[in-house]
Order: C-alpha cells, then sequence, then structure tokens
C-alpha cells in the first residue's frame, strides 16, 4: 500500500500489487478467481486502516461520467459482494465521517480528493473514456454549483496510472482527447508505429485546473502501472487485478 495522506483528519492511499499476497493484491470482487481471496485482501486493508469491510462504499464503474453523494445509507455497498455496489458511477463523494470510499483502477487514472473547510472527500475513477466525459470537470463543477464549495479549499491526489509513454492509442482515441481544446500539451505523434501518445495524468490536472482548483493543490503520482512491479495493467494482462484508490475521513 502506498499512503498519500495519513494526519488526525483523513487517510488516503492506494493498493499496490504484491506477490506475497492472494491474486497478487487484487482488490476487484468483478475481476478475480475468487471472491473469498478478494474479500480477505480488504479485510487487511481495513485492518492496517481501523476501520471495517463494513465502512466501505464501492460503486460499479462504467466508464461514465456519473457521480454520487454518499451518504450513511449507502455503508457496505459493494463490499462484500459486487452486485450490491453503486450502480453506473465512477465517482463518489461524502460528508460523512468513518466512511473508505473506494475506487478501482488498473491503468486509468484515479483522483482522490478533501476539502479541509468543509470536511468533503472523494474518488474519481477516470480511464480515458471518463476524461474525454470530462467526468473530473464535471463532478468539481457540481461540488462548486450544488455543494457551494470553494475550489483553493481542494487538495488532489492523482494516482498512479498508465504513463504517457505506454498510453500508445489510434487516431479515434486521439481526435476525443484533441476535441477537448486543452489537451495538445499531453499529446505526442510516433511517426515510427503511427501511434498517438497521450498523457491522462496531466490531461486530468487540467480538468481540475478548469475547475479552478489551484495548480500547487494538484499532485501526481508519476509511478507507471504498466511499468511498476507493483503496478496492475489492463493493457498488459487483460486478466490483470485492480488497484483500490480510498479516502476516508476520521472522527
Amino acid at each position: 500500500m502506498k499512503t498519500y495522506l495519513n494526519n488526525s483528519k483523513f487517510v488516503a492511499g492506494i493498493t499496490l500489487k504484491d506477490e506475497n499476497k492472494l491474486e497478487n493484491n487484487n482488490m476487484a470482487l468483478h475481476v478475480c478467481e475468487n471472491p473469498t481471496n478478494i474479500l480477505e485482501n480488504r479485510k487487511l486493508l481495513a485492518a492496517s486502516l481501523h476501520c471495517e469491510l463494513d465502512d466501505f462504499v464501492c460503486a460499479n464503474q462504467t466508464h461514465s461520467s456519473n457521480f454520487h453523494r454518499v451518504t450513511l445509507d449507502d455503508k457496505g455497498l459493494g463490499s462484500y459482494q459486487s452486485d450490491t455496489a453503486i450502480a453506473d458511477t465512477d465517482a463518489l463523494y461524502t460528508y460523512e465521517p468513518n466512511l473508505l470510499l473506494c475506487s478501482f483502477t488498473a491503468d486509468c487514472v484515479p483522483v482522490i480528493f478533501y476539502n479541509e473547510v468543509n470536511e468533503l472527500v472523494g474518488v474519481v475513477h477516470s480511464g480515458w473514456q471518463g476524461t474525454v466525459k470530462e467526468i473530473t470537470l464535471k463532478l468539481f463543477k457540481h461540488l462548486k454549483q450544488a455543494e457551494h464549495c470553494t475550489m483553493s479549499d481542494f487538495q488532489v491526489q492523482i494516482g498512479a496510472a498508465l504513463s504517457q509513454d505506454k498510453f500508445e492509442v489510434d487516431k479515434d482515441v486521439y481526435v476525443k482527447f484533441k476535441d477537448l481544446g486543452y489537451a495538445d500539451d499531453f499529446i505526442y505523434y510516433n511517426n515510427q508505429t503511427n501511434k498517438y501518445h497521450i498523457d491522462n495524468q496531466l490531461t486530468v490536472k487540467k480538468q481540475c485546473e478548469l475547475a479552478g482548483i489551484p495548480s500547487e493543490n494538484i499532485t501526481i503520482d508519476p509511478t507507471c502501472t504498466f511499468v511498476s512491479p507493483e503496478g496492475f495493467s489492463y493493457r498488459q494482462d487483460k486478466k490483470s487485478g485492480r488497484h483500490l484508490s480510498f479516502i476516508m475521513r476520521k472522527k
């Protein structure tokens, strides 16, 4: 596990691939050999965070731009069974303490954020489809308008993901990023392979900035999930497990 934040108010981080654990420490029930192994991994994570598996809140991620405000009624959803996870949702946020918000990735960009002023925390799953649908930008605009948050109060951690060097795409995906109008600086073309390379992390960072979050409030984990031995990479292995990115407000 890599801890991004752990103080008296918040704990946040990402689980890592670990050959010494069941199914290499895969955390996802929707891609596993045996659900019992995943529950064991999750219970070990819960114990290390001084919480219970019942405190987890998980979504059924569909590469959408849908988000959900988590309440105490959502406690435990998706924690033991994938069919109880919050449906068709790729971002979660809450004001409630002691709920562990979860996001699952294997190359996609995980976004973890918190707001010390109003004690709001959240997670986003932004694969390239979520990025071109602007899920992160839409969520922060919602938090500004509907939840009356001040953007400069947010701190954002962009977690480990597929690097630009390894995120190789054809013209169809390139056009979707180009059409955003602000991703040109995060794309290069490889003449030898006729492929485009896109930095999904920097595109997501730009979306945070467009929402009004100061650049200095955004941190990027440079770990490439494809290259790192601690990374789960769907691009490298279609049967790969998943990292779990998480945040919880303590009380």
